[in-house]
């Protein structure tokens, strides 16, 4: 088969594609076809090994030191089972699926992912590449603004970088939990996040919101460029401040702002999970919310995906298709 893959930490230009051993499924396991993928934040922060300041050698113990311990980067699949393992119970052969695994491996004509994985069938009302926008920006969000923020009906809710991956879908979970949404983001893309459900739309080329009197119980940075500290005086008395990018000395001060008991500061890791997915996809189902795709990029044109990704203005997703490159795998 053909795969995307780096052999080194670099710019968008190390990713190549080769021919690569396909993969088999052991017993808990699901081979499938990759008809789409998507070129996350987090796939091009891995690829270049631009890690926030403090990070970098946790991150390089993880994903390898000098190169990436899985030359196949890409976190995100969207596709049809083409075998199963001799104990694979939940998906048969021919079932269309989506969702993410925490091994990479998807940009590539074949993944292997565990059943027990954040993988679930497909619903009928998207397309493929539709899945491959969802698993990274939703389960994110959700998890940042359920579990961590607490978000309850009628608090407000502040999302910056409301046009991006995180962003597209905070709104919309936001709205689903009743709450009352501010989305930050440029002139252009005003218009879409107001379509998404924001009740009030900041446009951070003409005003900071920091400099207003306005409070908010919750203030979910996706793009990491406010701090808690600037952010302090916009918080209500109980408010949650949430950065879905961490700091190194965010993990010293959250604990103290959780014995205070007031202004707080959350942040963490969010890990994929097929009851989350299952969750958002039955949202998808009932029309509450919907995937947003900036740009669709063939697999050959992945480098200029992650250079776009890199210049860090996408609007929602940026998609791969492979479904219709067969040709790639009968070279």
């Amino acid at each position: 088969m053909k795969a995307v893959i780096t052999t080194k930490y670099g710019p968008p230009e190390v990713l190549k594609i080769h021919k690569v051993n396909k993969p088999a499924p052991k017993d808990h396991e699901i081979l499938l076809r990759v008809y789409a993928t998507a070129v996350t934040s987090g796939d091009a922060r891995i690829r270049g090994m631009n890690i926030p300041f403090g990070f970098e050698f946790i991150s390089r113990l993880m994903f390898g030191f000098n190169k990436p311990r899985n030359p196949i980067l890409g976190g995100i699949f969207a596709g049809e089972i083409e075998a199963i393992g001799a104990k694979v119970k939940m998906f048969n052969k021919g079932d269309m699926v989506f969702g993410a695994t925490e091994s990479f491996g998807c940009y590539a004509d074949y993944v292997v992912v565990p059943e027990r994985g954040a993988i679930v069938k497909k619903p009928a009302n998207i397309s493929f590449d539709e899945a491959a926008a969802i698993p990274f920006g939703a389960l994110t969000s959700l998890k940042f603004l359920r579990d961590f923020g607490k978000i309850k009906a009628d608090q407000k809710v502040l999302v910056n970088g409301a046009s991006g991956d995180l962003g597209t879908f905070a709104i919309q979970l936001a709205k689903y939990y009743g709450a009352k949404v501010t989305g930050i983001c440029s002139t252009k893309n005003r218009d879409l996040v107001t379509s998404l459900g924001a009740d009030d739309v900041i446009d951070y080329t003409k005003s900071n919101f920091t400099k207003s009197n306005t409070q908010y119980d919750l203030i979910f940075d996706t793009l990491g460029n406010l701090s808690f500290s600037s952010c302090r005086s916009s918080l209500t008395p109980k408010g949650t401040f949430l950065t879905a990018v961490a700091k190194l000395h965010y993990f010293f001060i959250m604990p103290l702002t959780a014995l205070k008991g007031n202004k707080k500061l959350k942040t963490g890791v969010a890990l994929f999970n097929k009851q989350d997915l299952q969750f958002i996809v039955d949202l998808l189902e009932q029309g509450k919310i919907i995937p947003v795709i900036d740009r669709k990029y063939r697999v050959t044109e992945i480098t200029a995906a992650h250079r776009y990704v890199d210049e860090g203005h996408k609007v929602g997703s940026v998609v791969i298709t492979l479904k219709h490159d067969y040709k790639l795998s009968m070279e």
